[in-house]
């Protein structure tokens, strides 16, 4: 099966439409505050016409139950992506949702995971102190393996030239990219996005 890919961090509909031309899986968009934040309405406008099968991802980190529900009517988004700290109830309030549940690795803390939770997948995320994003930076991939036969994406520092080897040391369900293909934040670099995606293909030859 190949590797699913999602983009994310998506601003512009010109980034749209790179991700869906290379081959993205996913497209990711950030609610919550963020150089890359984005309003329901952008969201919209810029997500006109995609294909089916191009899924569309909403990034959400301790927002309220009410705000999340209406975003995702409105958006009709696919797949809600919680990077936060989401307990179990919080969860259960968004059972009728397919839900990404994020894991941040790497800290002093072993990542724990609402037990209650059915999530359509987990996404393994770097540990930063106070910060819900994994900034950029790769985390140690060893730390994987306890999670080996699971259903996740990969995060954390991705980019063009190590996501092959990220990719053949975990053999992950997905893998999600940000920073790694942007020019600034917000603003992807579509040469990036193609370099990315193609290497995320010839890894999964191997």
């Amino acid at each position: 099966m190949s590797t699913k890919i999602k983009i994310c961090g998506l601003t512009r509909i010109e980034d749209v439409q790179s991700a869906v031309k290379f081959g993205a899986d996913f497209l990711g968009f950030v609610f919550a505050k963020s150089p890359r934040q984005v309003t329901p309405e952008q969201v919209v406008q810029i997500c006109q016409n995609l294909p089916e099968k191009v899924l569309k991802v909403g990034v959400f980190v301790d927002a309220p139950l009410v705000e999340v529900k209406e975003i995702a009517s409105f958006c009709e988004l696919d797949l809600l992506q919680l990077h936060g700290s989401e307990d179990e109830d919080y969860c259960a309030a968004l059972s009728a949702f397919n839900l990404i549940k994020v894991l941040r690795l790497g800290g002093s803390e072993s990542a724990v995971m609402p037990e209650a939770a059915n999530f359509w997948a987990m996404l393994l995320d770097t540990w930063l102190p106070d910060q819900a994003g994994g900034g950029g930076r790769v985390f140690d991939w060893r730390l994987v393996q306890p999670f080996a036969g699971s259903k996740f994406i990969l995060a954390g520092g991705l980019t063009p030239s190590n996501v092959q080897a990220a990719i053949v040391q975990t053999r992950p369900f997905g893998v999600d990219v940000s920073s790694g293909v942007e020019a600034t934040p917000g603003i992807k670099d579509r040469e990036k996005i193609e370099k990315f995606i193609k290497a995320v293909r010839e890894a999964d030859k191997n």
